[in-house]
């Protein structure tokens, strides 16, 4: 009987644990969080900087509201007030006046073709420069052109104009996440049909491993046989063999079965699992006897137990075979990279798919990450939906 402290104490502890908790949970998510983000920006919110993870666009407003007409413009804000973008690529000139020389600050900013060029000049770092009289608030002042660039026409809601640099504007951003990012990496030839091989090839890697585990799993638990302990010690055995030994006599054998760069190469090989034949084994031994026995006595055969009496008893056990074969068929990498040609975009999955994009649009960092946001989504939701299941045959099987 266990006795729950009360106090200052253990509520400073308990208060600790969960803080310490939460940390944790915090870390352990942001990179999730980060690629989710990152998904549903645009290619100039994710170069922005400072970098945020709630996604934004540049906010428009109607050109009617600027005295503009056309489509909806972009607003940028200059000194509290929201101007409009009115035209874009005019030419700019900057200005230095010559008693301010030393000063940045006093920088002048205007169309060019607005001031007035005099014969006079000015020795500026060992070079003759003409001096311009540029007209500032009404007054006209002595200034040297530092050079000319392109900008934009900048217009208020109130009518006044301004010129400005387009880098040096200050955009108004709003809430806008892009969730075209995914419609456009589906769209994608290669990456759909990878996205639609992985889908056929996890459902029948897992179809097929459940098939292959509760037959094997239900002859080693109930049906005697000569020699039966010691196979099934020598086929356990078998998962001490890591899978880089098998590679070369499985691609030798995948070679003379003319399943080369074909999908049956990554289906036939893993249909069976020594795990899962080992997980139903042990949940079968752990049911009752006396329940398969009345089932013999009513008539029933072995094959109608099998499917009437223990698969439905083993469903726990059967969705944590389900959910490992899901996530090591889904997330497998290695071995089509091996078998499947990096040429071949009609039988190449989804992880080879993913590899792919990263090298080919490292610029478009958005549609990678809505590419892995797409491959994470599915192992993620059948974990959640199978931990219950999971949870339950940990407690209730051999398996420790």
């Amino acid at each position: 009987m266990s006795v729950r402290r009360k106090g200052p104490r253990a509520t400073m502890v308990r208060v600790a644990t969960y803080v310490m908790l939460v940390a944790v949970a915090v870390i352990v998510a942001f990179p999730f969080i980060v690629a989710l983000s990152t998904s549903t920006k645009n290619s100039q919110d994710i170069f922005s900087y400072p970098p945020t993870l709630v996604p934004q666009e540049a906010a428009t407003a109607a050109a009617e509201d600027f005295g503009l007409e056309g489509d909806p413009v972009p607003i940028y804000d200059f000194d509290g007030t929201s101007y409009a973008l009115a035209e874009n690529n005019i030419g700019i000139a900057e200005y230095t006046p010559l008693d301010s020389l030393d000063d940045p600050d006093a920088l002048i900013r205007q169309e060019a073709g607005l001031a007035v060029e005099t014969d006079q000049v000015v020795v500026i770092d060992g070079d003759e420069e003409t001096v311009y009289l540029v007209t500032v608030d009404g007054d006209e002042v002595e200034a040297w052109r530092s050079r000319i660039t392109s900008g934009g026409l900048f217009v208020s809601a109130d009518g006044d104009e301004r010129v400005e640099l387009i880098n040096l504007a200050e955009p108004v951003k709003q809430f806008g996440p892009r969730l075209e990012n995914f419609t456009e990496v589906i769209e994608d030839k290669a990456l759909g049909r990878a996205l639609t091989n992985t889908v056929l090839v996890t459902i029948l890697v897992v179809v097929g491993q459940l098939l292959t585990s509760i037959l094997g799993g239900y002859a080693f638990a109930r049906i005697r046989f000569v020699g039966r302990d010691k196979l099934f010690l020598l086929y356990l055995g078998s998962v001490m063999v890591p899978f880089v030994v098998l590679i070369i006599p499985l691609f030798q054998i995948m070679l003379q079965a003319g399943w080369l760069d074909s999908l049956a190469a990554l289906i036939i090989p893993f249909t069976f699992t020594v795990y899962g034949t080992f997980l139903m084994r042990q949940f079968f031994v752990g049911i009752p006897l006396e329940i398969e026995e009345a089932a013999l006595i009513d008539g029933a055969s072995r094959w109608r137990i099998l499917w009437k009496v223990m698969v439905p008893l083993a469903r726990p056990a059967i969705a944590t075979l389900a959910t490992f074969g899901f996530l090591y068929a889904w997330n497998s990498f290695f071995w089509p990279l091996v078998i499947i040609n990096s040429g071949n975009t009609d039988s190449r999955v989804l992880s080879l798919a993913l590899a792919m994009l990263g090298g080919r649009s490292s610029t478009d960092i958005n549609l990678v990450f809505a590419g892995a946001i797409i491959a994470m989504a599915p192992p993620i939701l059948v974990f959640l939906f199978a931990q219950r299941y999971f949870v339950e045959n940990s407690a209730s099987s051999g398996l420790k």
